[in-house]
């Protein structure tokens, strides 16, 4: 039987996730296909991405598009259900300072939760669980009667 330490598993688990970021960047820049009338006419190009599938629900797809539109973004296409590609004019920035004092940011690129987040909460949930077991192990060894 393998036995893995929790370090190992750690490692395949990073490398699998840097596999699939690669392949994902690789996929979006193949994908990319702008006309000449957008790249000389002063387009400026984003993708949004999500950390989960988010966009799978049409609710959550109309939001981010709402949202977008009022940056004046359009979209271009959706990749998949965690990435959608948009555009706007440069002229679009004129609008940025009254956005940001609205509380929206005309670039941002993370939907919702990010990644950091979820990796930080599942630590910390991790974590207590450790110290959760350990203090039960040693509850049980302090109720045991001694030899």
């Amino acid at each position: 039987m393998v036995n893995f330490s929790g370090a190992a598993i750690g490692a395949v688990t990073a490398a699998t996730a840097a596999a699939e970021r690669q392949r994902m960047y690789e996929e979006e820049e193949q994908m990319t296909r702008y006309s000449d009338d957008e790249l000389q006419n002063d387009w400026k190009f984003k993708i949004v991405r999500a950390y989960r599938a988010v966009f799978a629900k049409p609710e959550a797809f109309k939001k981010l598009l709402s949202e977008e539109e009022r940056a004046g973004w359009i979209l271009l296409e959706k990749l998949d259900n965690s990435r959608v590609r948009f555009k706007r004019r440069r002229s679009g920035q004129a609008n940025d300072a009254q956005l940001i004092s609205e509380g929206i940011d005309p670039y941002r690129t993370q939907y919702g939760t990010s990644q950091m987040v979820i990796v930080l909460v599942i630590a910390i949930i991790g974590i207590i669980f450790v110290f959760g077991f350990m203090a039960f192990i040693i509850f049980l060894n302090l109720r045991s009667p001694g030899y």
